[in-house]
């Protein structure tokens, strides 16, 4: 098809304004946290099932590898490639197929039979969610056309995100004491039959810019090349060799893969992704907040409840308690967000998130080898409330940027940034954090080499090696690996904090003040059937 499009392709679409969208906005806003919901806890529900998955189906250390980690992997693969067909083919309907597949493959996980099907499973769980997270910000974009009701709806929408994200390992335990580690998948099920009839009658189907094909050469090479570096970013994280063929081929051609697919979207007419959008200095600006946000984060929330059980024996239930004040924190942040953000604007909104957030890691670094509640209390809630300032600003600046015939494939590059910047943030982080702690163990009086050696892996396996050691031995290697870990979460704290700062001179380039015009959204008009074009 040529550059020029007439009438008969492709019907003018009909404007509706921010009112007229929709009496029932508010409603469409709950159906869509309610999806953002379901993808949240299943994202952290399974963390707490893992024994009992590990007792019954017995997997190996592979398979037990990918139960957990194929679902993300897969979701943050496949973003781009359903963000931008619900451009397309129409973001409801790719939205409503996302809940039947999460419904189904919800089903299929909680009677799987071996640790094969419950990673296929949970595999099929990744793609229903990367159809429906995409989905949500495009058709929130769509509903809320005005600026300052778009910031509100986008303040609820993370915060709940962060309830799904908390709630999901006490969901867990409650389910795992009355119920089989099955249950935790049930409980999605229930939703999403509630959840595909209401949204089938209250959400607005949208579509962007359908001229020319749609790339499907060009969403396949995203999708692959997505898979290769977020599946090498996470062996790194997970403490693989960064030397090792599994953690190099993936990364050297999902690299090469990202980058023919950028050339490719440079050259094409109708491309999949309006690389464009990178040139306005707000979007590439937000963008890259939410990368080093989460980079910042994830690596300390793992190394925080580490410490929280090993170092002070708290016990899972504890920790999670220990660790609530930094979600309240986070839930309260989204709630005020749109008003922080029309009274300091984007600029000075994310800096202060950076900067708070910076102080909270800074104030965290006095933690010591005894417990301090009321230190990690502040700590937490500063820690929860800066960040959620920092990827409010930058996920409303991001969506607001992005044009709205864009909407999907804007929100896609989002969410692709944040699962990227979290498993890149598991393995800096880590990888400090072993460089640090590990030279602390070599020397300690009565311990042979090979010991120190193998404690210098973690402090579990410390502990461990320390118990099958017994005696002063033993008693000294517990203490000397305790006292490292300490000091590694020390200067993991410190990078992290050098990441916060170098995010809040990076904010520096976003708009100084919010833009709250009324922007007429696009509701095509009534379409005649016609087939779906897909071309290569």
């Amino acid at each position: 098809m040529s550059g020029t499009t007439t009438a008969t392709v492709r019907p003018r679409p009909r404007t509706v304004s921010g009112a007229g969208a929709g009496a029932n906005r508010w409603v469409v806003l709950v159906v869509l946290c309610v999806s953002l919901l379901l993808v949240a806890l299943d994202a952290t529900v399974l963390h707490v099932a893992v024994p009992a998955v590990t007792e019954d189906l017995k997997p190996g250390a592979m398979e037990l590898l990918w139960i957990v980690d194929v679902y993300p992997l897969v979701c943050a693969s496949l973003l781009i490639l359903f963000g931008t067909l619900g451009d397309r083919v129409g973001r409801r309907r790719v939205l409503l197929l996302g809940y039947a597949l999460f419904g189904i493959a919800s089903a299929a996980a909680a009677v799987a039979p071996s640790a094969a099907a419950l990673i296929g499973a949970r595999a099929l769980l990744g793609v229903g969610g990367a159809m429906i997270m995409p989905a949500t910000l495009s058709i929130l974009r769509q509903v809320f056309p005005d600026r300052r009701e778009r910031a509100l709806a986008i303040g609820i929408w993370s915060a709940v995100a962060a309830v799904g994200a908390a709630v999901g390992p006490l969901l867990g335990g409650f389910l795992l004491e009355h119920f089989w580690w099955g249950s935790v998948f049930l409980v999605n099920i229930p939703l999403m039959l509630v959840s595909l009839p209401v949204g089938r009658f209250f959400l607005p189907e949208s579509r962007g810019d359908r001229d020319g094909p749609w790339d499907v050469v060009g969403a396949l090479m995203a999708a692959a090349g997505l898979f290769g570096v977020v599946f090498a970013v996470k062996r790194l994280g997970g403490g693989e060799p960064a030397g090792s063929a599994l953690t190099v081929v993936p990364l050297v051609l999902g690299a090469l893969l990202l980058v023919l697919f950028v050339r490719r979207q440079r050259r094409r007419a109708f491309p999949l992704v309006d690389l464009r959008m990178f040139a306005r200095p707000a979007f590439s600006t937000a963008v890259g907040c939410i990368v080093l946000a989460m980079l910042a984060l994830v690596g300390l929330e793992l190394i925080a409840a580490q410490y929280l059980q090993l170092v002070l024996g708290l016990s899972p239930l504890q920790t999670g308690l220990r660790l609530l004040p930094l979600t309240l924190a986070a839930m309260a942040a989204g709630l005020a967000g749109a008003r922080l953000l029309r009274r300091f604007g984007p600029r000075r909104m994310v800096c202060f998130g950076f900067c708070l957030t910076g102080a909270a890691v800074l104030t965290l670094t006095a933690m010591g080898g005894a417990d301090n509640a009321g230190l990690l209390l502040f700590g937490f809630l500063l820690l929860g409330f800066g960040l959620e300032t920092t990827l409010f600003g930058a996920y409303e600046s991001m969506l607001s940027e992005a044009p709205a015939a864009q909407a999907g494939g804007a929100a896609a590059i989002g969410e692709t940034s944040y699962q990227l910047g979290a498993g890149i943030g598991i393995a800096l982080l880590g990888s400090v954090m072993n460089a640090a702690y590990a030279p602390g163990l070599a020397g300690v009086p009565g311990v042979p080499a090979s010991a120190s050696a193998a404690a210098g892996h973690s402090l579990g396996e410390a502990y461990a090696v320390a118990g099958r050691l017994g005696g002063p031995a033993g008693s000294a290697l517990r203490r000397a690996a305790r006292d490292s870990y300490v000091h590694g979460l020390h200067v993991t704290l410190l990078v992290s904090a050098g990441l916060l700062l170098l995010g809040a001179v990076m904010a520096l380039r976003l708009p100084r003040a919010m833009h709250c015009e009324d922007t007429p959204v696009e509701v095509p008009a009534p379409r005649e059937p016609e087939r779906s074009r897909v071309s290569a």
